[in-house]
């Protein structure tokens, strides 16, 4: 049986290592792919008191439900296989979840309003994913989670995200098809249910951001928004239906919140559907100013502003006059770490109001003279293994001198070529700063390229698939990949930019 041996192979290629935990449903396994030469994942098995076939149609149900939802989301936990066991008990594989459940976060304090907002918001989108559906038979059905709460949110350290939350257990979730019957009994967890739910009825998005609403209540006080007079359905029932939710103030007396953030979640908590917001959607946009003027950044600004209230006071220093980016682009040095070469490299630029996506380039004084007036072209190329890695390429042509190839890469299972990738893409453009081997302390001309929207949309979606893709550390193959495949492709790139300055020269494309 499965708890009696853990070493044992599924289907040739997945190795028991260890029971990570069990619920009502069934057991989780820590396990190998030994066909992928031991990448961790975890499977799944349904519980042998629940073997019925209507259990087992559920089972698979949720299977194929998580596998469509996690290509789409990296805030859904994502799905790579089923089957049965030489006992024809269902299981099925997923991805390997290393972290904390949020519940066993906030069991120990509430949360930062930045840590919040900004795990509050990937659920959100997570929701939203779901609710936007999944194929079948060729039309998208959306998808209710019916048992949103902090135990069935994992909390896992990413390298992009700094902390990455994804939704599991999707086992009594249901997509909403046309003709299908709805359950008329409750399912769900009684302390996060909706009135709507726990009465049985046809149910839609607006009842999983009732649930949505009482967990985020909880993670910003650690208490609940009501609370039943006893731990049974009845007394939940009359909880959700008729008590009103508790202050902020009433909760947790010492915390702070700002009144938006009040309001968007006593909204959630919203007694009858149409008086809460209609779609996660709509959460997620009242939540982007909050996360602009409350999130890490103001985080991180507090932190100094505390540092600089303990440190001894001086002389009030001389504030310097308002820089354009251009102009404190021209103030930058060449990094130390770099070698003064003929080299290429991306880098985050960081201004006093946002974070830019540049390039750095050290040429010939002689050749960046060349460059003033020229096209800028640019490419991405993307490849997902052995190991996502971006060709970023950019190219200074005019008629003169031909083409110039500025290429680098990104690794996009690191941090920082996670952040390029998604800067570019969200900015649509970046500057190229130009530095002189022959005095490289100081940049000596600053241009700019924009990027096409395909591109833009591109960057945004390889970003968010490296982040399923197993790291098996092949990045340098990967980078060769891509520059065999840059060498294909100059001759057909110098020929498009011929009849491109024919047309139009001094142009950003």
């Amino acid at each position: 049986m499965v708890n009696s041996n853990n070493s044992r192979v599924l289907s040739n290629r997945y190795q028991l290592v260890e029971l990570l935990g069990q619920g009502a449903m069934g057991r989780v396994y820590g396990a190998r792919d030994v066909l992928l030469g031991g990448v961790p994942v975890a499977v799944k098995f349904l519980a042998q008191t629940l073997l019925n076939q209507k259990m087992r149609d559920r089972f698979e149900r949720e299977a194929r439900t998580c596998a469509l939802l996690g290509q789409r989301s990296i805030h859904i936990v994502r799905v790579t296989d089923y089957g049965a066991d030489e006992d024809e008990i269902p299981y099925y594989v997923m991805e390997y979840l290393k972290g904390e459940s949020l519940s066993t976060i906030i069991a120990k304090e509430p949360l930062t309003l930045p840590r919040f907002l900004k795990l509050s918001r990937q659920i959100c989108l997570g929701m939203q994913c779901a609710h936007q559906g999944i194929p079948i038979d060729g039309d998208l059905y959306p998808v209710i989670h019916r048992d949103i709460k902090p135990s069935n949110i994992l909390i896992s350290k990413d390298d992009s995200l700094g902390e990455l939350a994804k939704i599991l257990d999707f086992g009594i979730a249901k997509a909403l098809q046309p003709d299908s019957d709805q359950t008329n009994c409750f399912m769900g967890t009684l302390a996060y249910s909706s009135p709507e739910q726990m009465e049985g009825r046809e149910l839609d998005g607006r009842s999983d951001i009732y649930s949505l609403g009482v967990m985020l209540f909880q993670m910003l006080t650690g208490r609940m928004p009501v609370n039943a007079d006893t731990h049974t359905f009845g007394g939940w029932y009359k909880a959700h239906h008729h008590q009103p939710p508790r202050t902020f103030e009433e909760a947790n007396s010492e915390i702070r919140l700002p009144k938006a953030l009040e309001t968007l979640v006593m909204s959630c908590l919203a007694k009858s559907p149409t008086d809460r917001p209609q779609a996660i959607g709509e959460v997620l946009d009242a939540l982007e100013p909050l996360e602009k003027r409350y999130g890490t950044g103001q985080e991180i600004a507090n932190r100094i502003d505390t540092l600089l209230r303990s440190s001894p006071i001086t002389d009030a220093p001389r504030v310097p006059p308002t820089l354009t980016p251009e102009e404190i682009f021209q103030s930058a040095s060449w990094p130390t770490t770099m070698p003064i070469a003929e080299v290429v490299f991306p880098q985050t630029f960081g201004t006093s109001k946002e974070l830019l996506a540049t390039l750095w380039a050290m040429l010939r004084r002689e050749e960046i003279e060349r460059r003033l007036h020229c096209t800028r072209y640019n490419q991405f190329l993307f490849a997902p293994s052995p190991h996502p890695a971006v060709l970023w390429l950019t190219v200074l042509y005019n008629a003169t001198y031909g083409p110039r190839w500025l290429p680098c890469y990104l690794d996009l299972k690191t941090f920082q070529g996670q952040q390029m990738a998604r800067l570019l893409g969200e900015a649509g453009q970046y500057r190229i700063l130009f530095f002189a081997k022959e005095e490289p302390r100081r940049c000596v001309m600053v241009q700019s390229s924009t990027i096409v929207p395909e591109q833009c949309r591109n960057l945004a979606e390889w970003a968010t698939m490296a982040q399923s893709i197993p790291n098996v550390g092949q990045y340098n193959y990967a980078k060769k990949l891509l520059k065999d495949n840059l060498e294909d492709l100059k001759p057909k790139i110098d020929m498009k930019l011929r009849a491109i300055y024919n047309v139009e020269e001094e142009n950003d494309f």
